[in-house]
């Protein structure tokens, strides 16, 4: 599953007067993430963006968290709340057009954090809702993001992944979650923003899969990965290297990218109609490297300006 997001903000899909997805890119992307606001916004032609996506091959996702707020007892972590009328919410939206979800979990890392309060508080929040959409009939995408914020080195990154991912799984199974009918998506484990060491794309590669294979079910089918704030071209490189490391992978590892997907989309639209076709094709090229970078096969062809521009917005909300 090959997956991008769109917000009420941040949506290169308005078009000018109707609209129709390039048929090349259900080649690169196999699902949409909508809001909710989104999934029931129209083309200027009247039709609603569901179908757009739908008709062009594309799986339609759901984004059904509600925001972060603040965990009692913890120096500013955070739980993610809207499990409250979930159940309801889930069977709208597979009535609606919507076949699988996401709900964002957020750590950080600091010298006491994340503590084990707000480990499995969070994890036990991802069960609950990766159980309430199956009931409901929706693909539940697990994703507990561990922030870049920070000057940790990768040793404390991996060490922090392994904990959370570890707990998630262990909580899953509490909730008797069907591992072969969700999907995980986490960041990669990258040093901190602010760290000083240099790290290859190889050393996050090899990190990010050590992981991966201390903690990850391999009845779980797909891992699809965050961007977290790194640029477009270094998303692309470190998911081609991901895909490169030797030894057993037993997951589909893919991406689910937002900013490092959209960036470059969004600049040359710039909300204009004249722009569009120019935008889909910035689409389509970044879409294609990261499809590439999804086998290993990625060579540098989308390494344009400004794809190497970082993304990173220091305790990222949205």
């Amino acid at each position: 599953m090959i997956l991008h997001h769109i917000d009420p903000d941040h949506a290169p899909f308005y078009c000018p007067d109707s609209l129709e997805l390039p048929v090349e890119l259900s080649q690169y992307l196999g699902g949409v993430i909508f809001y909710d606001e989104t999934l029931y916004q129209k083309t200027k032609d009247g039709r609603r963006f569901v179908d757009v996506v739908r008709d062009a091959g594309i799986m339609v996702g759901i984004k059904v968290d509600k925001g972060t707020v603040n965990l009692p007892g913890t120096d500013g972590e955070t739980t993610t709340t809207g499990l409250d009328g979930l159940a309801e919410r889930c069977a709208k939206y597979y009535a609606d057009g919507a076949r699988f979800a996401k709900w964002r979990s957020v750590l950080k890392i600091g010298k006491n954090e994340p503590s084990l309060l707000a480990i499995n508080e969070n994890a036990q929040v991802l069960a609950r809702y990766a159980a309430i959409c199956q009931q409901n009939g929706l693909v539940p995408i697990v994703e507990p993001e561990i922030l870049m914020d920070g000057d940790h080195d990768l040793e404390r990154a991996k060490d922090v992944a392994t904990a959370v991912l570890a707990t998630v799984y262990h909580r899953l199974h509490e909730h008797r979650v069907y591992l072969e009918g969700t999907l995980l998506k986490p960041n990669m484990v990258c040093p901190g923003q602010d760290c000083k060491i240099q790290y290859t794309p190889d050393d996050i590669a090899l990190a990010t899969v050590t992981v991966l294979q201390r903690t990850v079910p391999p009845a779980m089918p797909g891992v699809t990965f965050l961007s977290g704030g790194q640029s477009e071209e270094e998303a692309t490189v470190h998911l081609n290297a991901i895909n490169r490391v030797p030894g057993p992978k037993p997951w589909a590892l893919t991406f689910s990218y937002g900013r490092a997907l959209q960036a470059t989309v969004l600049k040359v639209w710039s909300g204009k109609d004249e722009n569009f076709p120019a935008a889909q094709k910035s689409l389509l090229a970044r879409a294609k490297a990261n499809s590439q970078a999804a086998v290993g096969k990625y060579t540098g062809g989308a390494a344009g300006q400004g794809a190497s521009e970082s993304l990173y917005v220091k305790d990222y909300k949205y």
